[in-house]
């Protein structure tokens, strides 16, 4: 005979055990009411478990999801025939914020005195599905910066060439128009070589040289190199910093091109004058550097494409500046680049990024 006391030792281990499991576990009955919902299906759901055990478990579905989830149920205590017990489906579910999520869930059924439940394990997919897209954007950036640097190659050679005979003709010749048509040459020529290294910059998938450092000193860097610029644009531009030192870890060469690319596009947006600020501001364990103008601002119908590599809104532009930005700022970790206009009033990009603390002992 087995020991009641210990019945009850195994089954507040086992409840114990799925109580605590890092999986979702929702049991239902045949009527699709919730039965069962643990810990880990309240944080992957978002509801706490007195909001849903009792109630139908369309809640914590999507309708298309439910409605086949139900169907199945009622298939399965039809003809006790199973389709998708034991077996790993993926689905779309919905937390209570209404947000949708990929999840795995698997079932199983068991009768106990004569009724009939189920219960699904959901594993949240949204990290993995994350991690599954940057291998595949690694791998597609990684073929397109090869085949973008053979490419290059080809290109840059007779480009140098060309570049190099218009000058030495243009400074051979005495005739002012065929002076003029060469200097376009070699204009172009220049034009053509930057747009080939935007390409590298932006397709190669070379590594950071990280270090620490301080990250006023880099904008006040940017400051003192286009001051003279702006004055002579008529744009005043102004440097504030929160006081001491903002350590951050991260690639000084690359940061720097990005604050000076997007210092320089604040300048051109302001043709006729204008206030340039550039600031460092701490937030809480977080550093923010913004960079404002108040220039001609970005129309509603562009700022969904201000990043998109080629979409320009300058007569020379290559459009890659701001997308080469943000995919330096993306490789540093848990660093971002943001941006708020508006048409005719300016702009301000701010770039996010962790501070380098003390550990707190």
């Amino acid at each position: 005979m087995t020991d009641k006391s210990d019945e009850s030792r195994r089954s507040a281990v086992l409840e114990t055990a799925v109580e605590n499991t890092n999986e979702a576990f929702v049991t239902i009955d045949a009527r699709h009411q919730v039965i069962f919902f643990n810990k880990a299906a309240e944080r992957i759901f978002g509801f706490d478990r007195e909001e849903v055990v009792g109630q139908d478990l369309g809640r914590i579905m999507t309708p298309a999801c439910s409605r086949n989830h139900r169907e199945a149920v009622a298939r399965y205590v039809a003809t006790k025939t199973p389709r998708r017990i034991g077996h790993d489906t993926e689905i779309l579910a919905t937390r209570k914020n209404g947000e949708t999520f990929p999840a795995s869930i698997s079932f199983s059924v068991s009768e106990v005195d004569g009724e009939i439940y189920f219960t699904g394990i959901v594993r949240d997919l949204t990290d993995i599905k994350a991690l599954q897209d940057r291998i595949i954007q690694t791998e597609r950036l990684a073929a397109l910066g090869q085949f973008v640097a053979e490419i290059s190659h080809e290109i840059k050679n007779p480009l140098m060439m060309i570049g190099g005979f218009a000058r030495q003709l243009a400074n051979e010749t005495g005739d002012d128009k065929s002076r003029s048509k060469l200097n376009i040459i070699v204009s172009e020529v220049a034009r053509l070589e930057n747009l080939l290294n935007d390409f590298r910059d932006l397709y190669s998938l070379k590594g950071l040289d990280m270090q620490d450092m301080d990250i006023n000193g880099l904008v006040r860097e940017i400051y003192d190199f286009v001051r003279d610029d702006c004055s002579m644009k008529h744009i005043k531009i102004e440097f504030s910093s929160d006081p001491g030192q903002l350590i951050v870890t991260g690639d000084r060469a690359k940061l720097k091109q990005v604050l000076l690319n997007l210092t320089k596009n604040a300048m051109e947006a302001m043709e006729s004058g204008g206030h340039l600020s550039l600031g460092t501001r701490r937030k809480g364990e977080r550093v923010e550097i913004a960079i404002a103008d108040n220039g001609c601002g970005i129309s509603e119908e562009h700022k969904d494409k201000i990043f998109s590599p080629f979409f320009t809104r300058k007569e020379k532009g290559t459009g890659l500046g701001l997308s080469v930005s943000k995919g330096i700022v993306e490789q540093h970790p848990h660093s971002t680049l943001t941006f708020e206009s508006l048409k005719g009033k300016g702009t301000v990009f701010t770039l996010s990024m962790p501070l380098n603390l003390p550990e707190k002992k």
